[in-house]
């Protein structure tokens, strides 16, 4: 080995230990921002130092050079752009598309350079499966939650017999790859069954899954991407999927305990519509207590300990920014104010926590469900800001949709003030019990509109 492989390797070592170390620092709310720049300052001196190997061997020509560059500059602008335009609450079906560009350019890493050993033959057949898969569901996983796609679980007819036929000709393809040297040809064909597999196994799957949704197909994308490593011989490539195929798995699982659903049940489609009509105000099946914008704010402004439940409500209205400035006002005015997030509550793994950052929300006061849940015996008021499921007592009693499922134990709270502009279903599709709750009082208003009229009655009290 020259001094150059032995410097390159070494290289590469210090980029997969900031990778390791950047996703240690996302742990955190406080430390996440600085694990993203880690992270990312690993991954460029990686493609730098690919780069210069290519030079060193003389495997790259002066189209090469500018193909990459292009692609490059591209990509980094497109990133750029998308950073800064796309707004907060729509970062669920960005991200989507992210799985969707990573499991689709592994895929083409494999159709691009044919294996020529058995081994990664093999691998190359499974990174073009896993990343075509990955790419169409993705697609499919952005349009619902963009609303280009219906969010409501699609049936397609003879849906499961399509599967299982489209399964069967991956298989023979795959085949035909690794024992038959089928080529590239045959690495076409199983792609092309993939990526209708990915459409089929994503349309029936409701809104109310997409957390699970996305933290899976972010997995496949990993996986798809250390595939592509093992291809190209290409140790940060392996090291940088297998750490996202890792931890999305993982994630895969805390969201399924957190709706207490098998994962099996999740692919298997059909929970929650994401296209629910909303019921008017006063039409539920049980009899609520209405209460005005002033004495919710009384009752806020007298509290000792307040704690805002943020739901999927919130991220639709954009209102981040004034539930954070409630909370502000009532610190100002003595009262102890935190954060009670459940794990699902919005489209996308930690979706509450990065809206609530953006609006500059203080970390230590966004608390998840196993902290939240002791307190509220001791809170004066549980404010909840367009959550349904994650907050309906139905889950402590058998045979329902959401039996089962942890929720935050707001009914436990001395009172509680719900914000929302109806009646209206949640995913699950049953009343929530907690809105006919005594101690319950419901603000029918959209959530930054009933906000800033708890901020102004708050001041008007306060001054």
């Amino acid at each position: 080995m020259s001094a150059f492989d032995t410097v390159v390797h070494l290289i590469y070592l210090a980029c997969a230990t900031a990778f390791v170390v950047g996703l240690h620092l996302m742990n955190a709310p406080r430390t996440a921002r600085r694990g993203n720049l880690v992270s990312a300052a690993g991954m460029g001196v990686a493609i730098l130092v690919t780069l210069a190997v290519l030079i060193e061997g003389q495997q790259i020509n002066a189209y090469a050079a500018w193909a990459l560059g292009l692609g490059t500059a591209a990509g980094a602008v497109a990133g750029l752009v998308a950073a800064r335009v796309v707004r907060m609450t729509a970062m669920p079906q960005l991200v989507s598309l992210f799985n969707a560009v990573g499991g689709g350019a592994a895929a083409l890493i494999a159709l691009g350079d044919h294996p020529a050993s058995t081994q990664a033959e093999v691998t190359g057949v499974l990174d073009v499966l896993i990343g075509a898969l990955t790419f169409s569901g993705s697609l499919i996983a952005s349009g619902k939650l963009a609303g280009r796609v219906p969010g409501r679980p699609i049936v397609v007819p003879y849906g499961r017999l399509i599967s299982i036929a489209l399964a069967a000709v991956a298989a023979v393809m795959a085949v035909l790859v690794v024992g038959f040297d089928g080529g590239t040809a045959a690495l076409v064909g199983a792609a092309g069954a993939a990526l209708v597999a990915g459409v089929l196994l994503t349309l029936p799957i409701g809104g109310a899954d997409m957390p699970v949704v996305i933290s899976l197909l972010n997995a496949c994308t990993g996986t798809a991407v250390a595939m592509a490593g093992f291809v190209l011989g290409s140790t940060p490539l392996i090291i940088a999927g297998a750490l996202v195929g890792a931890a999305g798995a993982i994630l895969t699982k805390l969201m399924a305990d957190a709706m207490n659903r098998p994962i099996s049940a999740i692919i298997a489609g059909g929970y929650g519509t994401g296209d629910a009509v909303a019921v008017e105000a006063g039409g539920g099946s049980a009899a609520v207590r209405e209460i005005t914008a002033d004495d919710a704010a009384i009752q806020l402004a007298y509290a000792g300990k307040v704690v805002i439940v943020p739901g999927y409500g919130l991220a639709a209205a954009q209102a981040q920014h004034e539930a954070v400035a409630l909370a502000q006002a009532l610190a100002a005015h003595g009262v102890e104010v935190s954060y009670a997030i459940h794990p699902v509550a919005g489209r996308m793994p930690g979706h509450m926590n990065v809206l609530l950052a953006e609006a500059n929300a203080p970390y230590e006061q966004l608390q998840d469900l196993e902290e939240s849940n002791p307190a509220f015996p001791r809170t004066d008021v549980a404010l909840v800001i367009g959550a349904n499921d994650v907050t309906n007592p139905a889950a402590r009693r058998p045979g329902n949709a959401v039996s089962g499922m942890p929720i935050l134990d707001v009914d436990k709270a001395r009172s509680v003030i719900v914000i929302k502009r109806s009646l209206g279903h949640g995913y699950a599709g049953i009343d929530n019990e907690l809105y006919s709750d005594p101690r319950t009082a419901m603000l029918f208003a959209d959530a930054k509109q009933g906000l800033n009229a708890l901020l102004t009655g708050l001041s008007a009290y306060a001054s």
